[in-house]
């Protein structure tokens, strides 16, 4: 499995905002589960507590009543730019006598060795490892006083792909950047606002889903309510991050004018259509596999079997920092039913493979249980390329598409049969047309250009970048 990056969710207008954000963040635990933090604002006094590890564990009762304000933002994380370490938990906080900041980020900065270097040049003083406090400091030197005075500055002179989500004592906003690659949206409850990654934290705290932040949009929320400033002009071509459908949201959520839910089951009916196969039955790897092999099994007329079955307790394997913790989470993370797979021919679909091992795996459990034939579907495209927007896939050179063959691949992962969902089928799912995703991971198009090399330990004092 793969790597993923973060999770925001703000509130202004709440009497106990940080317990909103408490719960908003628990339904984008999938998005990030190596640290979190919340930031509050009582009228008076910035609040913050960070920790390492997943919500529930880092905050309780004592902790969030002491977060007091009626606004808050919140981060989950999986470093995709800077290590595993407590000076990069999000939300970053700045005091300084030009007023007080506290950021939280989505994505990657594709320019972020550059305008650090120029930064410490100029006297700049680093307190972590991520490209976002780099935000923090151009917005501190930005010429204008006002706060959209210093958004344009700082995303003025910024690259890459982020969703942002800032709070100073007076309002929270959210941004997104010009090609939009990360999602994030606004609820309203109320007289209260929300800004969030995906809808389905909205749900949880019984907002109403208003709208997603369009790509280059502003939006903020103060005592005068919602506001809006779209501080780059609308493109005509998009760079949505097709793996938020593939994989990484909810499927209770709504993310690029789609319900993820119900393009996923789109997409295994694609997969059916383009790679048909005989077979007794048709087993979903839990969780993201699931909705496609629903859609795989209604247009085959395989029946559909609950033949893997997660534990939910061992995080996500692509959330790992390690090789050695992926491998051992993902003998741990399912287990199969027997009786579903003995003496029948199985059709396996899953969201994607990057390295092999865990489908790997779970093909030599299968066929040890009594599988007579195991075919594989992916319901997305091949991956041969790494991503430099926020996604910690690792360089081409490991991926396994990008080594092998197909056969050679069909050999190494000991499946009978495998196939992919083209690229063409995969787009033909999505609501706008084909130039308004980004696709790079399987095509080598990137959006965007990035001189930096793949390596999220790139700012770490001591590498030589």
């Amino acid at each position: 499995m793969i790597k993923e990056y973060c999770g925001l969710f703000g509130v202004f207008g709440q009497k106990e905002a940080a317990k909103e954000v408490f719960l908003g963040l628990y339904s984008l635990q999938h998005r990030g589960e190596e640290s979190c933090g919340i930031t509050s604002f009582d009228g008076e006094v910035f609040c913050n507590h960070r920790g390492m590890g997943l919500v529930g564990d880092v905050f309780n009762e004592t902790i969030l009543n002491s977060l007091k304000g009626y606004q808050a933002i919140g981060h989950v994380r999986y470093s995709t730019t800077g290590s595993t370490a407590i000076r990069n938990i999000q939300p970053l906080f700045v005091d300084s006598r030009r007023g007080s900041l506290s950021l939280a980020h989505n994505g990657n900065l594709l320019n972020s060795r550059l305008l650090r270097e120029k930064l410490e040049d100029r006297g700049a003083i680093f307190q972590s490892s991520s490209d976002s406090e780099i935000i923090l400091h151009l917005m501190m030197r930005a010429k204008g006083e006002s706060f959209l005075d210093k958004m344009r500055y700082a995303t003025g002179k910024i690259r890459g792909a982020y969703s942002l989500l800032i709070m100073n004592d007076r309002l929270v906003a959210g941004m997104r950047d010009p090609l939009g690659f990360r999602p994030l949206c606004i609820g309203k409850k109320g007289d209260s606002f929300y800004i969030s990654s995906e809808s389905c934290a909205l749900d949880l705290v019984g907002a109403e889903f208003v709208r997603e932040v369009d790509p280059g949009e502003l939006v903020w929320v103060d005592k005068n309510g919602l506001h809006s400033e779209r501080i780059f002009p609308s493109l005509k071509k998009k760079a949505f991050c097709s793996f938020e459908h593939i994989y990484f949201s909810r499927p209770d959520s709504f993310v690029f004018g789609q319900n993820v839910h119900l393009v996923r089951e789109e997409l295994g009916r694609a997969l059916a259509k383009e790679h048909p196969v005989e077979a007794d039955v048709v087993v979903g790897v839990p969780d993201s596999g699931t909705s496609a092999a629903l859609g795989f099994s209604k247009e085959s007329n395989i029946p559909l079997g609950l033949g893997i079955i997660r534990n939910h307790y061992i995080g996500r394997t692509f959330i790992q920092p390690y090789q050695s913790e992926r491998e051992l989470a993902a003998r741990l993370k399912f287990n199969i039913l027997k009786e579903v797979v003995s003496n029948k021919r199985i059709v396996v679909i899953d969201d994607s493979i990057v390295r092999g091992t865990t489908s790997r795996i779970r093909v030599k459990n299968l066929k040890s249980l009594g599988a007579r034939e195991v075919h594989l579907r992916i319901s997305c495209p091949p991956h041969r390329f790494g991503c430099f927007y926020g996604i910690d896939f690792p360089d081409k050179n490991r991926l396994i598409a990008n080594k092998m063959s197909l056969e050679e691949e069909r050999r190494f992962l000991e499946v009978d049969s495998i196939g992919y969902l083209s690229l063409e089928g995969m787009l033909r799912c999505f609501r706008y047309s084909a130039n308004n995703y980004c696709t790079a991971c399987w095509s080598g198009n990137y959006p965007l250009k990035s001189r930096q090399e793949l390596n999220k330990f790139a700012l770490e004092r001591g590498n030589q970048y």
